[in-house]
C-alpha cells in the first residue's frame, strides 16, 4: 500500500475505511485509471536553495511561450503588444487587494478605477452605460441575451452563426435554463457576412434580440446599419465586438445597438495560452436597470468632496431574489485595471494606429499568400484583422510543421465545422513584423 505521509489517518483507520468500502489496498480506488497515465510522485531529496534555483532554471528553457513565437492566431484571443509601464502600474501594492469593494468608505481607489473603466468603455462602444466588467465574452454576451428577454418580453432570441462558436454554446446554455428558444441564422458562403433573406425569415414577434460578431467571428465585419433596418426598433440588436478593431471602426452605439459586448482581452491583457478574459457589457442608459453586474456611480459628499460608490446592485444579495437580473457575484477587476491603464495610456490615437496596423498586416498577409499555390482567403466581405483561408494541404501537419519554425499557424476550422476541413482562420496584429510574415508565406510556398 502506498504510503501518504500527509495524510491524519493511521494505518489502522486506513484499514477499516478500505474494508467499508470493499476493497482490499488504496491502490485498488484507482484502478479504473489506465496505467499510462500514472505519475510517479516520488519527492527527490532535498537540496540547497542554489541548486535548485539552477535547476529550475534549466527546466524553465524547456517552456515555450507566445512571446517566443510568431502568432498567427486569434479567435478571439489575441496577442498585441503591452508598454512595460502597464504591468508595472498594475502590480502596484495598492491594487493587488483582494477586497471586494462593498464598503466604499474603504474603496474609493478600486471604485474610481472602475468608473473610469465604464467611461473609457462608454466611448469605444459608442454606449451610454457600463458595467464595471464581467467574466469573459462569452459570458457577457450570454447575459446580453437575457437582457434582452427582460427588456423585450418574448422568448427566442436569435444567433449569427459567423458568432464564436464558443459564445454560441455559452448563450444557449444559458437560455436552455431559463426556457428560452434560441435559433441561428445563416451566414452568406461568399461574404461572410450575414445572410439578410435568413434573418428576416426568422424574425417573429416573439423575437427578444439578435446577437452577431463585429467582427464576427471569421473577421468579416458586418453591417450594422443594414442588420439595423432589417430587424427593426422593437428587437434589441446585441453587438459583440473586437475592442481594438472599434479604433477604426465606427462604433456600434452609432449604429443604433441596444447592448454591445465583447471581450477585454486584447486591452492590455496578456494572452496567457487562453486566459483570464474581460467581458465588458455596455447599454442604454433606458436599459440600465436590466443589466447585469455591478454599476460604479460618481457623487459629492456631504462636504461636497467627489466619492464613488456602487448604484443599481441587481443581484439577488442586494434586492430581492425575483427581481435580481443576474446571479454575477464578481467581475474581473483586475483585468479592468490593466485594460483601464492600457487604454488610458495608449490614448485615442494609440488605439486607432494599433488598429490600422494590425488592419494592414492582415491584408498585407492576405495578398501575400494568394500569391501562393496552397491556400486561398475564402470570403470576398470586409475584414479587419482576421480572415479565411482554404488550404489545399493538411492543415494540421502544416501547423505541426510551423511550430517546429516557432510559428503559432492558423486555426484549424475543422475543429468546429468538419465541412470545414482544412480551413484556417488567420489572424495578424501590429506585433508580427513583416520578416514573420514573408517567411510564414515562404514556408506555404514551400509545401510538396
Amino acid at each position: 500500500m502506498p504510503s501518504f505521509p500527509y495524510l491524519p489517518q493511521t494505518s489502522r483507520d486506513i484499514d477499516e475505511m478500505l474494508e467499508v468500502v470493499g476493497v482490499k489496498s488504496v491502490s485498488e480506488l484507482f484502478r479504473d485509471i489506465p496505467e499510462k497515465f500514472e505519475v510517479d510522485i516520488s519527492i527527490p531529496e532535498s537540496k540547497d536553495e542554489f541548486t535548485v534555483l539552477r535547476d529550475l532554471s534549466e527546466l524553465s528553457k524547456n517552456n515555450v511561450t507566445l512571446n517566443d513565437l510568431s502568432v498567427f492566431r486569434g479567435a478571439g484571443v489575441y496577442k498585441h503588444f503591452v508598454p512595460s509601464a502597464v504591468q508595472a502600474i498594475a502590480s502596484r501594492g495598492e491594487f493587488l487587494t483582494a477586497y471586494t469593494p462593498y464598503q466604499a468608505e474603504v474603496s474609493q481607489g478600486t471604485l474610481q478605477m472602475l468608473f473610469e473603466f465604464q467611461t473609457m468603455i462608454c466611448e469605444l462602444t459608442g454606449m451610454e452605460v457600463a458595467n464595471s466588467s464581467m467574466y469573459d465574452g462569452a459570458s457577457a454576451a450570454a447575459e446580453a441575451a437575457l437582457m434582452a428577454v427582460r427588456v423585450r418580453g418574448g422568448k427566442k432570441i436569435l444567433l449569427s452563426e459567423a458568432l464564436h462558436p464558443e459564445y454560441i454554446e455559452t448563450i444557449k446554455t444559458y437560455c436552455f435554463g431559463s426556457d428560452i428558444d434560441v435559433e441561428t441564422v445563416s451566414f452568406d458562403s461568399e461574404t461572410g457576412q450575414i445572410d439578410v433573406a435568413d434573418l428576416q425569415k426568422k424574425l417573429t414577434e416573439d423575437t427578444a434580440g439578435f446577437v452577431l460578431g463585429y467582427p464576427n467571428f471569421f473577421g468579416i465585419i458586418e453591417n450594422l446599419s443594414e442588420i439595423r433596418t432589417q430587424i427593426g426598433e422593437k428587437i434589441m440588436m446585441i453587438v459583440s465586438a473586437n475592442p481594438i478593431a472599434l479604433g477604426i471602426l465606427e462604433a456600434p452605439g452609432k449604429f443604433g445597438a441596444d447592448i454591445v459586448v465583447g471581450d477585454g482581452q486584447p486591452l492590455g491583457n496578456s494572452p496567457s495560452f487562453g486566459g483570464p478574459g474581460l467581458g465588458f457589457f455596455a447599454s442604454k442608459e433606458s436599459h440600465i436597470r436590466k443589466m447585469p453586474g455591478r454599476i460604479i456611480g460618481e457623487t459629492k459628499d456631504s462636504d461636497g468632496r467627489t466619492g464613488y460608490v456602487m448604484v443599481l446592485q441587481t443581484r439577488e444579495q442586494h434586492i430581492r431574489r425575483n427581481k435580481a437580473t443576474s446571479n454575477i457575484c464578481s467581475n474581473h477587476a483586475f483585468n479592468a485595471l490593466v485594460a483601464s491603464i492600457y487604454m488610458s495610456m495608449v490614448g485615442s490615437e494609440g488605439l486607432r494606429e494599433i488598429a490600422r496596423r494590425s488592419f494592414d498586416k492582415a491584408h498585407y498577409l492576405a495578398e501575400r499568400i494568394s500569391k501562393t499555390d496552397h491556400a486561398r482567403p475564402v470570403f470576398t466581405g470586409p475584414f479587419f484583422n482576421e480572415f479565411v483561408a482554404q488550404f489545399d494541404c493538411d492543415l494540421e501537419e502544416f501547423n505541426r510543421e510551423l511550430l517546429k519554425e516557432k510559428i503559432l499557424g492558423p486555426l484549424e476550422l475543422e475543429r468546429f465545422s468538419k465541412e470545414m476541413k482544412n480551413y484556417g482562420l488567420i489572424c495578424a496584429t501590429e506585433t508580427n513584423l513583416n520578416e514573420e510574415i514573408e517567411f510564414f508565406a515562404g514556408r506555404l510556398e514551400a509545401i510538396g
